[in-house]
């Protein structure tokens, strides 16, 4: 049974819950003070406090994505990785559907009803990156009016480490995606859902690491360029967005600003402004000022002619530590008065999936506005 299946979940409940209904009965026969009814006591209080402690950590995993697999959560994850494919493509080409799911929705058993979620495998031609991702289609692009319609497409990211599966399992992008077209409120979109972690476990923050991944070519060409060939997506400037949470607000953002001729919009969810440097991301930069100044959103649009693109922010008064650096973002773009700026700001919300389901919606409605299908 994998980390996030339900039955490991319900079966480490069961057995807090088990082991505390076994403390109570027993304690009153370990109420004596010698050696083996005191460690007795020390051993059943310690080994319910653990089950309860794997109890919460499950729910907790599974609420928020941080781990895909057990293999992922001890760091022996070993599937996803850089690959160098010197052909340039895989075996079975640069995209290839492994697997396909129905959404969450009313009828969504029918592709034509409730859209499709296809698993796909990318590589990407000119970086060479191998990654797994989700592709969202809406219900249109399986109906036969819409046949010879292009779609405009969206890349959503989450945060580090994250899952892409949390994109649809915690944040429901699909599902939220498909009511709001179903009732009028954005237009049908592809969504290519994925982490932007793409040299597990290293955090690369989007960046072209000297002598290292080239994730942000990657997102900014290969990524576009293979989805493209594979599906109906607008081949014109403005067909393609990015939005993101935390570390994937952060991507998001940057490869808006970096690359609009690429992307469009880029809504950050929480982001923050700057790539760090910690022992999770390693050396980004090895010395490369340039580098590590342009990675630093602010001091890119004070060096840099303000990208024609549009950007969307979203922070809350209370519970989010990047509220005064986005206030100061939206001016400083303000202040160009030619990159659009946007905001969802919150009275209160913490770094988490609850805040950013909150903000989704409004996210994908700005994020329809500002793409065009053709």
């Amino acid at each position: 049974m994998g980390l996030t299946s339900n039955k490991v979940l319900v079966l480490a409940i069961l057995f807090a819950v088990l082991l505390f209904a076994g403390t109570v009965w027993w304690w009153p026969r370990l109420a004596r003070r010698d050696w083996r009814a005191v460690g007795g006591r020390i051993g059943m209080l310690l080994v319910t406090q653990v089950a309860v402690f794997v109890s919460i950590g499950l729910f907790a995993n599974q609420a928020f994505g941080f781990y895909a697999s057990w293999a992922d959560l001890l760091g022996r994850e070993s599937g996803q990785g850089v690959v160098v494919d010197h052909s340039g493509r895989g075996a079975g080409g640069p995209l290839q559907v492994v697997d396909t799911q129905q959404v969450n929705v009313s009828g969504g058993a029918r592709p034509q009803v409730g859209g499709q979620i296809q698993k796909v495998d990318i590589v990407g031609r000119t970086t060479h990156i191998a990654t797994p991702a989700y592709v969202y289609l809406p219900p249109e692009y399986f109906q036969s009016r819409y046949r010879t319609r292009t779609f405009p497409a969206t890349t959503v990211l989450t945060g580090y480490p994250g899952t892409a599966e949390a994109l649809i399992k915690g944040l429901h992008y699909p599902q939220t995606a498909h009511e709001l077209a179903k009732d009028g409120r954005m237009q049908p979109m592809i969504l290519v859902m994925m982490r932007p972690t793409v040299a597990p476990p290293r955090d690369t923050e989007c960046v072209d690491i000297p002598g290292g991944p080239q994730t942000e070519s990657f997102f900014a060409k290969d990524l576009p360029e293979v989805v493209a060939a594979h599906y109906r997506v607008g081949r014109k400037p403005g067909s393609w967005g990015i939005i993101g949470d935390s570390t994937g607000g952060y991507c998001a953002l940057k490869l808006a600003v970096h690359h609009p001729e690429t992307y469009a919009a880029g809504a950050g969810l929480s982001p923050y402004y700057r790539a760090p440097i910690d022992p999770t991301t390693g050396d980004l930069f090895h010395g490369d000022r340039l580098l590590r100044n342009s990675a630093d959103l602010r001091w890119y649009l004070r060096h840099n002619p303000a990208p024609r693109t549009s950007l969307l922010v979203t922070s809350s008064k209370e519970g989010e530590h990047n509220y005064r650096d986005t206030l100061r973002f939206i001016d400083q773009v303000k202040d160009t008065g030619r990159t659009g700026i946007a905001s969802i700001i919150l009275d209160s919300g913490g770094h988490n999936f609850n805040t950013w389901r909150r903000e989704i919606p409004g996210a994908l409605q700005w994020m329809s506005g500002m793409l065009s299908d053709r």
